[in-house]
This record gives C-alpha cells, sequence and structure tokens, in this order.
C-alpha cells in the first residue's frame, strides 16, 4: 500500500512538471521578491522626506504649502501597503501607483523650491540627502522595470497551453501590472540635479 501511495506521488509529481507546476511556481516566487524590492526602494524614498523636509525649513520657512504637500503625501503612501498576497487586485495596485506618484510629485515640488536658495543648495547635509534620493529614484525605476518583466513573463506564462490548465487547477491568476500611462515614469528617474541651475541674482548693495 505504501508502496503504491509513493508510486502515485512520484507519477503526480512528474506530471505536475510537465504541465509546468514547477515552473509558474518559480515564476510566481519571481514576481513576489521582484515586488519586496519595489517596496524596499520606496521605503527608502519615503524614509529621506523627514530629513529632507526639515533641511529645507532651516532656509526656507516660507514654502509651508509644499512642506504640507509632501508630508502629506508621505502619510497616504504609508497607508496603503500592498503585499505579495494582495498582489492580484488591480485597484489596489492602483491606488498604490497613484500615492506613490503623488509623493514624487511633491519631492518634485521640494526641489524646485530649493533652487531659490543658494545657501540650502550649499549646506552639505542637503547635498548629501540630494544625492541619496536620486540614488533611490534610479533603484526606484530599476525595481520598477524588473517587477514590470516579472508579471509579463509570468503573465504569459500562466496563459499558455498547458500552464493554463495548471493554473486554474491551482488558483494561479494573471496578475494586475503598473499602467500604461505610467510606463514614462517607470522608464526615466524624476531628475533631481542641480548642477545646471540658474546662479542666483547678486543681492543689492546698501
Amino acid at each position: 500500500m505504501k508502496l503504491l501511495r509513493n508510486l502515485v506521488l512520484l507519477l503526480l509529481a512528474f506530471g505536475l512538471s510537465g504541465c509546468g507546476y514547477n515552473a509558474i511556481q518559480k515564476q510566481d516566487e519571481a514576481v513576489k521578491a521582484a515586488w519586496s524590492e519595489v517596496l524596499n526602494q520606496y521605503q527608502r524614498r519615503a524614509d529621506l522626506v523627514p530629513n529632507l523636509v526639515n533641511t529645507v525649513k532651516g532656509y526656507a520657512q516660507h514654502e509651508e504649502k509644499v512642506f504640507t504637500e509632501v508630508t502629506e503625501a508621505r502619510a497616504k503612501v504609508g497607508s496603503l501597503q500592498v503585499n505579495a498576497d494582495s498582489l492580484n487586485d488591480p485597484q489596489k495596485l492602483k491606488q498604490f501607483q497613484a500615492a506613490q506618484g503623488e509623493l514624487g510629485n511633491a519631492l518634485s515640488r521640494l526641489m524646485v523650491v530649493s533652487e531659490n536658495y543658494p545657501q540650502l543648495k550649499a549646506d552639505g547635509l542637503f547635498q548629501n540627502l540630494q544625492a541619496q534620493l536620486e540614488g533611490t529614484e534610479n533603484r526606484v525605476t530599476v525595481a520598477r522595470n524588473r517587477y514590470v518583466q516579472a508579471v509579463q513573463t509570468y503573465n504569459g506564462m500562466i496563459r499558455t497551453f498547458p500552464n493554463n490548465m495548471t493554473a486554474k487547477i491551482f488558483g494561479y491568476q494573471v496578475k494586475p501590472n503598473f499602467s500604461v500611462e505610467n510606463e514614462q515614469a517607470i522608464s526615466t528617474a524624476p531628475k533631481v540635479d542641480f548642477g545646471t541651475a540658474a546662479p542666483a541674482p547678486a543681492a543689492s548693495s546698501h
């Protein structure tokens, strides 16, 4: 009896392998790993926000509207958590994407404001934070691209025969991806380089 059971399990294992089960499992894990890296890089960006805001505030106290926008956008990002188990929900992914876009736009406005304060741009702490933000935006772009590619591979795999039959049996579903209107943001990191900023007007003498 035990020998028969082992033989059935062995045949089942070979059958699942032939129907793409192992390949689907592997690619599903690749999608989850890619998403985890996306979250890590977005979190890295969010962690920079308090120091950036406080540093800019030290030189630009009258830009309260921009500070509020950045702070509120960061709070919204923190309230939207899309883990690997909820990646099949297109609405959650859309909300997450929108919140991250709002934070990115708010940070861009903060960077524009900083151009009006030469002393701020010369501050060593600000320069370090600027470099960290630029590097993080680049890592976000790379992580998102890898996620897009992982989802495309996974979705293509479970739509083809005989993998589609295996996917249906075991409940594997097509995963939503970043929306088409945001493809440019996926491939192009926001510019935060101040190297070409116009010089500030000279102060008038009294």
